[in-house]
């Protein structure tokens, strides 16, 4: 039975989100999965306009329910979340994260709790060969797929 944690903005969900999400989701199968979603505070970091933390939660929760997973959604308002302060066994990230995964478990070493086994994902690539990602989409150059909207200008 495996206690499974994820985080990220979520916006929109794309074809990378939805493999790490799946990830987690499948680990998760016989435990419990707990979904970290950024604060719109977070979020507002971003490069690009990001939708507002209910509208996150409401797409972020029909999608792994339509997993039939019931997740636990907790808002971040830090990277690490309820990951540095209670027990999980797997912490499912992205090339992105996964600097986040280590020091995760680097705080969780200082406090002498257990270390997290760390599931990395790798991107998915969109048709340019380059990752997908919710900037790209933003910026109109791929969709929530992929697929290459306009060429870019170098």
């Amino acid at each position: 039975m495996a206690s499974v944690a994820v985080g990220g903005t979520f916006d929109p969900i794309h074809d990378g989100h939805k493999a790490l999400l799946l990830k987690a989701c499948d680990l998760s199968r016989k435990g419990t999965l707990l979904v970290g979603l950024t604060s719109d505070k977070m979020a507002n970091n971003k490069l690009h306009d990001v939708d507002d933390f209910r509208t996150r939660y409401n797409n972020l929760m029909g999608f792994i329910r339509s997993q039939g997973i019931e997740p636990d959604i907790v808002k971040l308002d830090d990277p690490y979340g309820p990951t540095i302060n209670q027990d999980f066994d797997v912490l499912v990230v992205s090339p992105e994260t996964y600097p986040v995964g280590l020091k995760i478990n680097s705080i969780r070493k200082e406090k002498g709790m257990k270390q997290v086994k760390i599931v990395l994902v790798e991107y998915v690539l969109a048709e340019d060969e380059l990752p997908i990602s919710s900037t790209r989409i933003k910026n109109g150059e791929i969709d929530e797929h992929g697929k290459v909207l306009k060429n870019k200008i170098n």
